[in-house]
């Protein structure tokens, strides 16, 4: 046998005997990881933080079932104008929200309020109290029909309200949500005069309702 074949053979029983002893070093050393104090590695997932039963879904319905609900208000509302008011004074405009409200019970309970104030939540809630305050009960029948007609002039606005039954309730612009906040049914409603303005609209039919009172 020559002297280079004699090199190759004794180069690949060394690196035979490498592989070997690196195979056996291997299980050795990742028995040693395995049995290193806790200290020494990170710890699972597991011990870390402990999952509860259920998972984040049981929180969540936990969360969801633990609201309480609101409480229906006394009467129903409705919003008839909203105007943003401006002043200009000496440092400037200042600027401040007037509502007009209508609420009742629909049960023969009806009022309508306004509120003034530099924001708008705080104004819905003065015209709130404002209408309470100025609340009337209407005079109707079993069926919530008005018993005869009624003719009002209030500011600049003229409205007559006259019974119909089987029409139901006919009427426009704040009237109608005057009637229908009151509960009134099978009405006509029939504004004379040419003023937009809801606020006068809606306290000229309010005023038309008293005079069902009065007679």
């Amino acid at each position: 046998m020559s002297e280079e074949k004699q090199q190759e053979a004794t180069t690949d029983v060394k690196s035979d005997a490498a592989n070997k002893e690196a195979a056996a070093v291997a299980p050795a050393a990742a028995g040693a990881a395995t049995d290193a104090p806790a200290g020494t590695r990170r710890p699972a997932r597991d011990a870390r933080r402990p999952r509860r039963a259920g998972g984040t879904n049981d929180r969540r319905r936990t969360r969801r079932g633990g609201r309480q609900e609101r409480p229906r208000p006394e009467f129903d509302q409705k919003i008839v104008s909203i105007r943003r008011v401006t002043r200009v004074m000496a440092g400037g405009r200042r600027f401040s929200f007037s509502v007009s409200m209508v609420i009742g019970d629909k049960k023969g309970k009806v009022g309508v309020g306004v509120g003034k104030a530099g924001d708008t939540q705080l104004a819905i809630e003065k015209a709130i109290r404002d209408a309470k305050k100025h609340m009337i009960t209407v005079l109707m029948d079993k069926d919530a029909r008005i018993p005869h007609d009624v003719h009002v002039k209030y500011a600049s606005s003229e409205v007559m309200i006259m019974p119909a039954p089987g029409r139901g309730l006919v009427a426009g612009s704040s009237v109608r949500t005057v009637l229908e906040i009151a509960g009134v049914k099978d009405v006509t409603a029939k504004i004379f005069s040419r003023s937009k303005n809801k606020l006068n609209n809606a306290r000229a039919a309010v005023e038309a309702l008293k005079q069902l009172n009065v007679k």
